[in-house]
């Protein structure tokens, strides 16, 4: 029987939504957005907004409420640096929702994640009135349909115990 307690240690709980768009089915991409409310992880709690887009010309942009909870974000699980602009992600025509279980080591990753994923067919982003033309694209996790727009919520992130 498994144990009921996961035995890794937790990094950060929180959400980590994200966009991604194509204008090729997923073959390259043409905007990453990466939205972070973090309720708790070592430097604190805040949101972080990770952007890399067309609408930028291709330059890479931070924005939070708590720069502390942004540089913990860049040093343990993501990575870019930003500004101050207008802008609006929205999710629709979402389709059933799952929840991911990647453990440490899946996928030959170090810390793992377990996230309740609601993948969205469409997605839009708007930054200062502009909007991006790219796609969101199918994709599958597991036997699961899935897109590479999701809003990912009770997301915790984990690292083996030392």
């Amino acid at each position: 029987m498994t144990p009921p307690v996961d035995p890794n240690a937790v990094l950060m709980t929180g959400e980590n939504s994200f966009i991604r768009l194509s204008h090729d089915g997923g073959k390259t991409q043409s905007d990453r957005f990466s939205h972070w409310r973090v309720l708790w992880c070592p430097a604190g709690a805040g949101h972080v907004l990770f952007a890399q887009s067309e609408l930028t010309t291709g330059q890479t942009r931070v924005y939070s409420d708590n720069p502390a909870v942004a540089r913990w974000l860049q040093r343990t699980i993501e990575t870019l640096v930003a500004s101050a602009d207008r802008i609006r992600l929205t999710w629709y025509d979402c389709i059933e929702a799952f929840v991911l279980n990647a453990p440490p080591g899946f996928n030959n990753r170090p810390i793992g994640v377990f996230s309740t994923f609601f993948p969205a067919r469409s997605a839009q982003v708007e930054w200062n009135g502009r909007f991006a033309t790219g796609q969101p694209w199918a994709e599958t996790r597991g036997d699961r349909q899935a897109s590479s727009a999701c809003l990912a919520w009770s997301e915790t992130w984990v690292k083996p115990r030392s």
